[in-house]
């Protein structure tokens, strides 16, 4: 069933009493709220105003100014001498008018630090200013003075912009000395395996449409509408499948000429790690998004591709991951398609592939939301999500549902409120070199059979060079989402 909450604004909080770390407190609801709820306070207005002040500056284009120290020098008659200090470099500049002796006001440390102290919008301050070289009792005009500081301010401020610009070319300089290294020879890892030889020249392949799936049945319609490819994840939730059908569902993937792969968990802890070894022992191919996981299993020659969840940004992160071993990779779920071209371009779409469709798995919560809700022990309560609510959901304050699914470990994977749908892209992936396109079911109800066929002939039109008739929208409904390869991060 689906678990309700209530979400709403307190008023005015009253304590009503305190005792042995237990409070009573009154709560100002705008919503009835039934007796006996739990009421769980989620958000502080003076905390996060608080944590607002630590980064609302950022960004603003508000930067630190630079210190100058002046140093006076002079005698009725001669000329008025300005030393601008800027650290160890300096500007020097002389009136053009000679210092006289003054009739009215005499120029000291207030006129001199009003008058050089205007640096206006550029980029210093006044600091220290030294008057101990210049005679008593003299004048000379504003007007000279502001043309001083205005002339040495001019000067540092060209030889502050050069020093950032040599700053600016260095620092490109070895980031492209980096990424040189690491990129220099993008190829392809070798396994002995079928799926990651594939890697080598499979930009010039026909498209490779990947279901991933949670039960054993959702497998079998994805196949018979059209997936090359099946990843089942038998860690989403509880309980697991039973080994036997999911033995038996691999050999009917493999009868029709699919690939099968497993896909396990991100995040796996040592006292867990035994829970996986039956479901390693099947020998399938993997896809995980477990950096540690990968790098094992790759050494011990696996056929691994690396999920979404290893973060794979850029070309130097991609070489890295081959070179540990893995037979291909999913880019990160928050590239535009501009950005992801740029990081497939050495090896021409090789050995990528990229999710077009599905809810993500955003953050992970160590406790379980059923748990907390039933006050029942983690672990003990699998009743609750097996049976009495198989189909959890939070809601923001927005009003966007995001499902719930409690894992193997009674973690709970907090999944986007919206499916991606991306094939608008498909053609732009395409002429990067893409063969690869996954597409994710991980809720009760997901209409795989329907949705797998759409995007069959999507991928397939596209391979054709033609445009798709008809898109997958006509089944998902208004309800989705362009992920970011539209826009960035």
């Amino acid at each position: 069933g689906h678990l309700e909450s209530v979400g709403f604004s307190a008023g005015p909080v009253r304590t009503l009493s305190s005792r042995q770390g237990v409070w009573r407190q009154a709560i100002t609801a705008r919503k009835t709220v039934p007796v006996g709820w739990t009421v769980v306070r989620n958000l502080q207005l003076s905390l996060i105003e608080s944590a607002r002040e630590t980064y609302a500056a950022i960004g603003t284009g508000k930067r630190r100014r630079v210190a100058l120290t002046v140093r006076c020098f002079g005698a009725a008659g001669g000329e008025l001498k300005a030393i601008f200090l800027m650290g160890a470099q300096s500007v020097e500049v002389r009136s053009d008018v000679a210092l006289a002796p003054a009739q009215k006001r005499a120029l000291d440390v207030v006129q001199l630090r009003e008058q050089f102290g205007r640096m206006g919008e550029s980029p210093f301050a006044l600091g220290d200013l030294d008057v101990s070289g210049l005679s008593e009792g003299l004048f000379l005009p504003v007007s000279e003075l502001n043309r001083m500081r205005q002339d040495a301010v001019e000067q540092l401020a060209d030889r502050l912009a050069r020093a950032h610009a040599r700053d600016i070319a260095e620092r490109r300089e070895r980031i492209a000395t980096a990424i040189a290294e690491t990129s220099r020879t993008p190829t392809a890892p070798t396994a002995p395996t079928a799926g990651a030889a594939a890697l080598v020249g499979d930009s010039t392949a026909g498209p490779t449409l990947i279901a991933e799936v949670w039960r054993v049945e959702d497998g079998d319609a994805a196949l018979a509408a059209g997936a090359n490819e099946i990843v089942l994840d038998p860690f989403l939730r509880h309980p697991f499948p039973p080994v036997t059908s999911v033995t038996a569902l691999v050999t009917r993937v493999h009868a029709a000429g699919a690939t099968f792969r497993l896909r396990l968990p991100t995040i796996v802890r040592p006292e867990e790690r035994k829970k996986l070894d039956k479901w390693l022992a099947l020998g399938t191919p993997l896809l995980s998004g477990h950096l540690g996981l990968l790098a094992e299993l790759a050494a011990a020659g696996r056929d691994v591709r690396a999920d979404y969840a290893v973060n794979c940004f850029n070309t130097p992160t991609a070489h890295e991951l081959f070179a540990l071993g893995a037979s291909g990779i999913t880019p990160s779920i928050e590239l535009t398609t501009d950005e992801i071209g740029a990081m497939v371009a050495p090896w021409q779409g090789a050995g990528f592939e990229v999710l077009i469709h599905g809810r993500t798995e955003g953050m992970t919560l160590e406790h379980c939301v059923l748990g907390a809700a039933f006050n029942r022990t983690p672990t003990h309560c699998r009743d609750l999500c097996t049976k009495l609510h198989t189909d959890t959901r939070l809601e923001d304050p927005a009003g966007y549902e995001f499902p719930v699914a409690t894992d193997y470990a009674c973690r709970n994977r907090l999944l986007h409120s919206r499916p991606i749908e991306g094939s608008e892209f498909v053609p732009r992936l395409w002429e990067q070199g893409i063969r690869r396109f996954r597409l994710v079911f991980n809720l009760p109800g997901d209409a795989v059979a329907e949705r797998v066929a759409a995007y069959r002939a999507v991928v397939d039109a596209v391979a054709r060079g033609e445009r798709p008739s008809r898109t997958p929208r006509a089944v998902l409904g208004d309800a989705i989402t362009r992920g970011h390869f539209a826009r960035a991060v």
